[in-house]
């Protein structure tokens, strides 16, 4: 008997498997965060990771949308960070306020006793993010069943970014010395995380994660080539491992969402993955996305964030365009964000970007 109530909404779940719907799914990016009144009440003095470190604040903040938006929504997405992953594999990560994530401590070159240290950890996945587990678990308790639940993680690229450039970057100097000149030892690196990503994933999974989406956000800066090379055989590890690692853990496989923001050169290559669905940034054009997917997996976007600041004439532009370019949205679309929701949206402005879903990709057509 599972510990976790019957699902009631599996309009997601139905839709990734490819099935004709009533509407398309809807949920976004970043959606518990900080454009939300009350995720600044709940989370209080408490620093970041110290709220992805407690189950109870990290539940209490995925759930924050689903109970402002009840009923519009269709999924869940446990409140966490891509990078508690380098936190497993023994860096340290700090989250500094106006400036982001920050690592005192970021890799330098392979010779370093670091680097050495790094790939010779042999990394306790389950004891180190047990605290994300215990956060699945109780979310899915406390969702009884209203909406499935996301788990995530961060793509090997863009961990390996975050890594050697001790945070966010504009230039991405570290990252492309690493690639270009240790090339070798890079993608030794990249294997090492995309290993640690299967078994984060997995436990999550384990823990009550209904459907998994991976995080692909610096994919931009790699070229055509370049991501071939060093992003796309990792992303395929990872979709190709993880089935076979659930299945030695008696767990079924549950769909999984590729989003590798910018790389809109690459779409047909992601199509063949082995991920269910390939979420799109705003860069991509629908009806061209569709063409190209041609039904082999769902699709997943786009709307420009941005647009939520233009009012409502202009969100149901954006809405009306996309639906029109995913051909209406019955099949084959999971409405979202071309990227996650930004501080300073109006949750009023959301809502309604939710409400145009429902009103203009809802009717029949």
């Amino acid at each position: 008997m599972s510990k976790f109530a019957p699902l009631q909404n599996d309009l997601l779940l139905r839709a990734v498997r490819g099935e004709r719907v009533e509407r398309p799914p809807i949920w976004v990016m970043r959606q518990a965060g900080r454009y939300l009144p009350e995720y600044h009440k709940a989370k209080s003095f408490n620093d970041f990771f110290t709220c992805c470190r407690s189950p109870e604040i990290s539940s209490t903040l995925t759930l924050q949308p689903i109970d402002r938006y009840d009923g519009l929504i269709d999924a869940a997405i446990i409140f966490s960070d891509i990078l508690v992953i380098p936190q497993a594999m023994g860096m340290v990560v700090e989250m500094l306020d106006g400036k982001g994530p920050h690592f005192p401590k970021p890799l330098r070159v392979p010779p370093d006793k670091q680097y050495q240290d790094l790939l010779s950890k042999q990394v306790n996945v389950e004891k180190e993010l047990d605290y994300v587990y215990q956060a699945i678990t109780m979310t899915r308790q406390k969702l009884n069943g209203r909406v499935p639940l996301f788990g995530f993680c961060g793509a090997p690229w863009t961990l390996l970014c975050y890594m050697v450039e001790g945070g966010g970057s504009k230039m991405f100097v570290q990252s492309k010395t690493w690639i270009y000149k240790y090339p070798n030892e890079s993608k030794t690196l990249l294997q090492k995380i995309a290993l640690v990503c299967v078994q984060y994933l997995a436990f999550q999974v384990k823990a009550g994660a209904q459907i998994l989406q991976v995080f692909d956000s610096w994919a931009a800066e790699l070229s055509p080539t370049a991501f071939k090379e060093f992003s796309l055989p990792y992303l395929r590890y990872i979709s190709k491992q993880l089935p076979g690692h659930l299945k030695a853990m008696n767990l079924k496989s549950v769909p999984m969402v590729v989003f590798a923001k910018g790389a809109w050169h690459a779409l047909d290559e992601l199509c063949d993955l082995g991920y269910q669905v390939v979420g799109l940034d705003w860069l991509q054009d629908p009806a061209q996305a569709m063409d190209i997917a041609k039904g082999r997996v769902v699709l997943q976007g786009n709307m420009d964030p941005g647009v939520l600041y233009g009012g409502k004439e202009a969100i149901t532009a954006a809405v009306e365009e996309m639906v029109k370019g995913f051909g209406g949205g019955k099949q084959g679309w999971v409405a979202n964000l071309g990227h996650g929701v930004q501080p300073g949206v109006n949750p009023e402005d959301l809502k309604f970007f939710f409400e145009e879903i429902h009103r203009l990709a809802g009717a029949p057509n």
